[in-house]
């Protein structure tokens, strides 16, 4: 055993020469626009909690109900003795505000990638895929058991090569995020649609970034691109512009029928807690009734990215919330992140495996509670550093 050990120990020494090394940053009180970390008040642009609603008073309201009406744990597998009213409630509405005819909850974006891909995909399938979709997905590729052919990022004239490729499969299912959580950019759903159409495949989209900001009625970039109803698979997460926990699939009934029954991440684990059910039902009324939230974001996150373009910080193709500040070098991109700590702004470097080797940023994410001067400040504070260590 002391072998095992000492390969571990010589596997981290090389993360920590390669600035590789992740650690826990504790957080003491709320996850808002402003958190408090080591003693020291931060300002808050490495949430998901795009909206600000994860402290909204009606998820609080709907949370604490919950758990003294129904306790604290559903205490069971759905399909044995968990699936208490508060599911069937929230997945009729999910249901609802996504216009589809059923949905199905998961635990998390990751078991539910994992689980929708490898049950819906199997050996003389084959898969075509983003090349920089989330992790989530390419774990679900993988086990599938299909063949996969990743197509070059947002690349409509490699997607038709492939699908050409792929003639001759039993099924194809295209899979690509809408917002792509460490570019920011969109994919473009009106031309994957029409490929998909002529190539007679089906389309999987992951709205994780997109849902609750994109669309008239916050139900994602493709409804803010008019093609909801020629997707045939959507998954989201509720833990990001939602404020919650969990993820989703919504699309037509015989799907989710087909996924409740054979999908091995949902049908072996407890199922959610009744607080974040309640939780849910109430963000789906928030995300609707308040549409100022998805404006303001997109709106401040426009700014953001304008004045550090001008600035001269390579952002990539950003188009959200999502502002990647592209700087390659990690050992670079650690210290960036710990200058930006001193200046009381917490922006966390991310680095390979998240992104490819040499592709280290700060991930950048603005929220609508976000204020435009707290926002400018750490604008300000962004260029000098950058200037300070030769980004810009």
């Amino acid at each position: 055993m002391e072998d095992f050990y000492a390969d571990l120990a010589q596997k981290l020494e090389k993360l920590h020469a390669e600035h590789l090394f992740r650690e826990f940053k504790s957080v003491a009180g709320p996850l808002s626009e402003w958190v408090e970390i080591k003693g020291k008040r931060l300002l808050n642009l490495s949430s998901n909690n795009y909206l600000g609603i994860a402290g909204h008073p009606l998820l609080r309201t709907a949370a604490s109900q919950a758990v003294q009406q129904l306790g604290c744990g559903s205490t069971s597998a759905r399909l044995i003795a968990g699936n208490y009213e508060l599911y069937d409630q929230a997945e009729k509405d999910l249901a609802r505000f996504k216009d589809t005819e059923a949905a199905l909850i998961f635990n998390s974006g990751y078991t539910a990638n994992l689980g929708i891909i490898s049950t819906l995909a199997d050996r003389g399938d084959i898969i075509l895929s983003d090349n920089t979709n989330h992790a989530s997905i390419i774990d679900g590729i993988r086990l599938s058991g299909a063949d996969l052919l990743r197509f070059k990022h947002t690349d409509m004239g490699d997607l038709e090569r492939c699908l050409q490729k792929a003639a001759g499969y039993r099924h194809k299912l295209i899979i690509t995020d809408s917002v792509f959580s460490m570019d920011g950019d969109l994919a473009p759903l009106p031309a994957i649609v029409e490929l998909k159409d002529k190539y007679k495949a089906a389309l999987m989209i992951d709205e994780a970034h997109g849902g609750g900001i994109f669309g008239e009625n916050g139900r994602g970039l493709a409804e803010y691109y008019g093609v909801s109803h020629r997707v045939e698979i959507t998954m989201g997460t509720l833990g990001k512009a939602f404020g919650c926990f969990g993820a989703y699939v919504a699309g037509r009934k015989i799907l989710i029928d087909y996924l409740r029954n054979k999908t091995r991440s949902f049908i072996y684990t407890t199922g959610l807690p009744p607080s974040v059910l309640a939780s849910v039902q109430a963000a789906l009324q928030v995300v609707q009734q308040e549409k100022w939230r998805r404006e303001g974001v997109l709106a401040k996150a426009a700014w953001v990215r304008n004045e550090l373009a001008e600035a001269g910080f390579k952002l990539l193709d950003s188009q959200s919330q999502i502002i990647p500040i592209l700087i390659g070098d990690n050992t670079a991109t650690v210290e960036f992140s710990r200058r930006l700590f001193d200046e009381n702004i917490l922006a966390v470097a991310i680095r390979p495996p998240t992104v490819p080797l040499n592709a280290a940023r700060l991930r950048l994410t603005v929220m609508a509670t976000h204020s435009n001067e707290e926002l400018a400040g750490a604008v300000q504070h962004l260029k000098q550093i950058g200037r300070e260590l030769g980004i810009i």
